[in-house]
């Protein structure tokens, strides 16, 4: 497979009033969310919460990480998988269940997240794509391409994001 060149200025695209995901920093910030944050699967709201945070992270759409009791009870099952983030620390995953689905390690979490990153411990976050549906206020999100990265696309994000085939050496 091809390697898509990283993106020069050029091409980043910036469009007055959104944001572009080339202007977010690394190492990645943490913020708190204004917007009501909510997330569907097998038909059912699993999760809603006025007070979810987003990283921002260079080439990225945010990640959004929700307060663990924003989740109805027997949503979220530990499961054995983790994984480290130079920036975050050690991740856990979660398979999220709902009355008729069940999606195999769609979350992930930190108990003891670095000390920049300390706001989101007992959080978590959800890959969108495994989910019926995500939104950020009223919009449904649009996941972030590929399968490794778990980022929401809202209207105010333009990219070109990481992730799509290709772009993993960027």
């Amino acid at each position: 497979m091809r390697a898509i060149p990283r993106p020069g200025p050029g091409d980043v695209l910036r469009v007055p009033g959104k944001e572009s995901v080339w202007d977010y920093p690394r190492p990645p910030r943490l913020e708190p969310v204004a917007r009501r944050v909510r997330i569907v699967l097998g038909g059912a709201t699993i999760a809603d919460t006025d007070g979810a945070y987003r990283v921002l992270e260079t080439s990225h759409p945010p990640n959004y990480y929700l307060p663990a009791d924003a989740f109805i009870a027997g949503a979220l099952v530990r499961t054995r998988g983790g994984s480290y983030c130079e920036w975050k620390g050690e991740a856990h995953y979660f398979d999220v269940v709902s009355a008729d689905r069940t999606a195999p390690d769609a979350a992930w979490g930190y108990d003891h997240p670095t000390p920049e990153f300390a706001a989101i411990a007992g959080y978590v976050a959800v890959y969108a794509g495994a989910m019926d549906a995500c939104f950020v206020g009223e919009e449904q999100v649009t996941p972030q391409p590929g399968g490794f990265y778990g980022g929401w696309i809202t209207d105010d994000v333009t990219g070109p994001f990481k992730g799509s085939p290709g772009t993993g050496g960027w």
